[in-house]
């Protein structure tokens, strides 16, 4: 499994699934311009400013013989508020509001505040810049690399933090207009997960 640095508190392992899959949650479809670029990409993802969304993911780990499934829902109130509540297989959920972040699981409940890990800290920024639809922000963390059309397209991104690029080989976004609808993340280890997107009502 994917390995990040971890707190002395709880691991911080797990934040990586969440964050990633908030920050491309699926947003709404828009008008589309002819011309159709990165640019064009990051403009319609800008346009969300809350969305729901469920989500299916299979994490594929060399040790086990069969994937680890799991299912929940997504939240994203812009510009600083991000939740995942996994349903199965065990109820858990993992909040971001502004400056703090709380992991809940069982009856265990832990909050961290993200300016005691600058590290932390940057990444998440650079997942907002992506909420915000903010290409410079975004390219502070990854190299973007948009293919296909606007019916159907994949955006690549590759780390340049040297930390970063240790963990993880590449993320892969596939989607439709301006809806997300998979995200691949390929670590360096071998290991990978495919989370599968679909929106839903506000709740």
């Amino acid at each position: 499994m994917m390995t990040l640095p971890c707190s002395p508190v709880f691991s911080l392992c797990v934040l990586w699934d969440m964050l990633v899959a908030l920050a491309l949650m699926l947003t709404p479809v828009i008008g589309y311009a002819a011309e159709w670029d990165i640019d064009q990409l990051m403009h319609g993802l800008a346009q969300t400013r809350s969305d729901h969304a469920s989500f299916t993911e299979k994490k594929y780990i060399a040790m086990l013989e069969e994937p680890v499934e799991s299912s929940g829902e997504l939240f994203y109130t812009a510009p600083d508020y991000l939740e995942q509540r996994t349903l199965k297989p065990k109820p858990e959920s993992m909040i971001l509001d502004h400056e703090t972040l709380v992991f809940e699981r069982g009856r265990q409940k832990h909050n961290l505040q993200l300016q005691d890990y600058p590290e932390l800290a940057a990444y998440i920024d650079s997942i907002r810049g992506t909420l915000a639809g903010d290409r410079k922000a975004l390219e502070r963390s990854y190299q973007l690399n948009l293919e296909g059309t606007i019916e159907h397209w994949t955006l690549q991104l590759l780390p340049v933090d040297k930390k970063m690029q240790a963990v993880v080989k590449h993320i892969r976004i596939a989607g439709v207009g301006y809806t997300v609808r998979s995200i691949e993340i390929t670590q360096t280890d071998g290991d990978s997960s495919l989370m599968l997107i679909e929106r839903m009502a506000a709740p």
